[in-house]
């Protein structure tokens, strides 16, 4: 993840033009650098300092707007977050300052998308201002909560290949309310006993979506430990095609808000209030409901009958097979 991360900054050009030090705007840190300059840094107002621009130099104003007008080729993407923003006009109006101590300080959010990263490594501690990592769509299977910062509130490891929790619950971040393995490896029951409040005291949100839970009951009596829970996901989890699946979770778990992307109102608490009390009726067996739209290329039956009445013809049957594979 720290090659990613370096690559990340590369790819923002905090050196290159309209950034950094350069020709276009070499006299002006010239003279800050003098006896009688002082430092201004990034507070210094750009129109101050465009009334003696040289020849062949830009001023910090017209640097700004080159990063800022969407129609301008050194524009960022609409997508980038304001750190990225922030980073580049830093170094557009106090270069000097955007060195590797000061961007570690700056990033708060750390979206690295299908990057190939396999490792989340030690690098990553000199983040420490770090609350926010997106890591969806890589290769990640081992997580070590060593090298994940303290100050971490948010982990989405969506669409990875994690399939056991134990480093990452060995010393996980205290303060995180979101905890993101949707499209993992994950197996019940041998990993439900890493999601209680033992390791995620402050978790308000957790997706466990399109794993392979299958023990619904042994699931929800260690997320009943989360006392701040209000957002869970299990769609896509062999459990939630118990019949009586979502029933059981909303009387099971009376703090949460959101099951599944749906929200939980009154009427459906009473509806199913009661269930939790029932175990009985959360069976070990799943139900399918298969319904078919329109086939191309199959003879319709019903025409087939019409032929058959008062036709001396011979009769031509139709048999199908469909299999279902999970």
């Amino acid at each position: 993840v720290s090659a990613a991360f370096w690559e990340h900054l590369r790819h923002l050009g905090l050196q290159d033009f309209p950034c950094g030090l350069g020709s276009w705007n070499k006299s002006r840190f010239d003279a800050r650098r003098s006896p009688r300059g002082g430092r201004p840094g990034l507070g210094a107002h750009p129109a101050r300092q465009e009334e003696t621009v040289p020849l062949g130099e830009e001023s910090p104003e017209a640097l700004m707007e080159l990063l800022c007008d969407r129609h301008s080729p050194w524009a960022l993407p609409p997508d980038c977050s304001p750190q990225d923003q922030h980073l580049r006009e830093m170094a557009v109006l106090a270069p000097e300052l955007v060195h590797s101590s000061n961007v570690f300080q700056v990033f708060r959010s750390l979206r690295i998308l299908d990057k190939g990263v396999e490792e989340i490594d030690e690098g990553l501690l000199q983040l420490h201002q770090l609350e926010e990592l997106i890591l969806s769509a890589n290769h990640i299977s081992r997580i070590t909560s060593a090298n994940l910062p303290r100050t971490l509130k948010v982990l989405e490891l969506c669409c990875n290949a994690v399939a056991d929790l134990q480093d990452l619950c060995a010393h996980p971040p205290p303060e995180l309310q979101h905890l993101g393995l949707g499209y993992n490896r994950l197996c019940g029951p041998s990993q439900d006993k890493y999601l209680t409040a033992a390791f995620w005291p402050n978790l308000v949100s957790l997706d466990l979506s399109f794993n392979n839970f299958t023990d619904l009951l042994g699931l929800v009596t260690q997320l009943s430990s989360l006392q701040k829970l209000r957002i869970l996901v299990l769609q896509g989890n062999p459990l939630a095609l118990i019949p009586t699946y979502r029933g059981f979770l909303v009387d099971s778990l009376p703090k949460l808000s959101i099951l599944d992307d749906i929200h939980i109102g009154p009427d459906e608490r009473h509806q199913f209030h009661g269930l939790a009390r029932q175990p009985e009726l959360v069976r070990s067996e799943a139900r399918v409901v298969v319904s078919i739209g329109k086939i191309k290329g199959v003879p319709d039956p019903s025409t087939c009958l019409q032929l058959e009445v008062g036709s001396e013809a011979p009769v031509i049957t139709y048999s199908y097979c469909v299999t279902y594979k999970f």
